[in-house]
């Protein structure tokens, strides 16, 4: 395969930043080399301040590094990076741009949220044929899309949330475990923002779930108690809404250390896979689906498409 057919994408979350090195195809089909994330916490504290922090820029630039190393090997023709919520939201986020071209070498934009929307929705459901009308929710960091629309054409529906499992953790919750008043707080939030923002007709239209991203895949390893995380048994899993409500109870009952040790869960997500669960089970409520489909297609697999088609 010609090496411009080879690309290196990466997703500058708030909460992680994650690699995909593969293959597309004329036809837009895709051959995973390599997936790699690293919780690096970029967003920490741009919901109070409005910048982002030295120390997060550091870790992301470390790991970023490490991608660009892991990208050579590969000998990817291109690099990409897009940036999401935490970047956006960021007064400084031009300054993280220019370094991110500079030192690490990856072609990096900002993305908007209805960009980061329909990536998604195109990553998440390629190569499915046509279907029912389908959400795909996307909980990130700092924020959560919705994009609704039938797989094989363009999303009819797409909105971008401040519903970051992290932001969110920042504004309601401070003690550990979280109180019971914190964690109403936080679900009336949700639904207030996800019914909002997405009108009835379009949650009444919707058949279908799909969930990707880091609260959803981890509540799949954890329903399953994946040891070690296993993604060919995350992807395609189904979450019952009734098995996150009990997993959320579960997660929101025990102080952080203990949360750290729960099989299925990555150590460095505990600290927000609170806040994602309650998003994600409230968002489930106002769409009225019983269950979602666990993804591990997301907004990598539809940058590195998207990017073929455009040359």
């Amino acid at each position: 395969m010609p090496a411009e057919s080879r690309i290196a994408v990466v997703d500058l979350g708030t909460n992680s930043t994650r690699l995909l090195v593969a293959d597309v195809a004329g036809d837009g089909s895709l051959t995973e080399l390599e997936r790699r994330s690293e919780v690096t916490r970029l967003g920490d504290g741009v919901d109070a301040t409005g910048r982002l922090s030295g120390e997060a820029v550091d870790r992301v630039l470390t790991c970023l590094a490490g991608y660009r190393e892991i990208a050579d090997e590969a000998n990817a023709g291109r690099r990409i990076a897009v940036a999401t919520s935490a970047v956006r939201d960021s007064s400084n986020g031009e300054e993280f741009q220019q370094r991110v071209r500079s030192e690490v070498g990856f072609d990096i934009r900002t993305i908007s949220g209805d960009e980061e929307a329909r990536l998604t929705f195109l990553g998440a459901t390629a190569g499915r044929g046509a279907g029912p009308p389908t959400l795909v929710v996307d909980i990130g960091g700092g924020s959560t899309e919705y994009v609704v629309g039938r797989p094989g054409a363009s999303p009819d529906f797409r909105v971008s949330t401040r519903l970051g499992s992290v932001r969110q953790t920042e504004r309601h919750i401070s003690t550990d475990p979280p109180s019971r008043e914190e964690l109403e707080s936080l679900a009336h939030a949700a639904r207030q923002i996800v019914a909002t923002d997405a009108p009835h007709e379009v949650r009444a239209a919707v058949d279908e779930g799909i969930a990707v991203a880091g609260t959803a895949t981890s509540l799949a390893a954890v329903d399953q108690e994946l040891e070690p995380y296993d993604p060919a048994r995350v992807h395609g899993h189904r979450l019952t809404r009734d098995a996150c409500e009990r997993m959320l109870d579960r997660l929101a009952a025990v102080p952080l250390d203990e949360r750290r040790q729960l099989p299925g869960l990555h150590p460095d997500r505990a600290p927000t896979i609170v806040a994602g669960a309650v998003i994600l089970v409230e968002s489930m409520r106002v769409f009225d689906l019983a269950a979602v489909e666990a993804s591990e297609a997301d907004i990598l697999h539809g940058t590195a498409r998207a990017c073929l088609r455009e040359g």
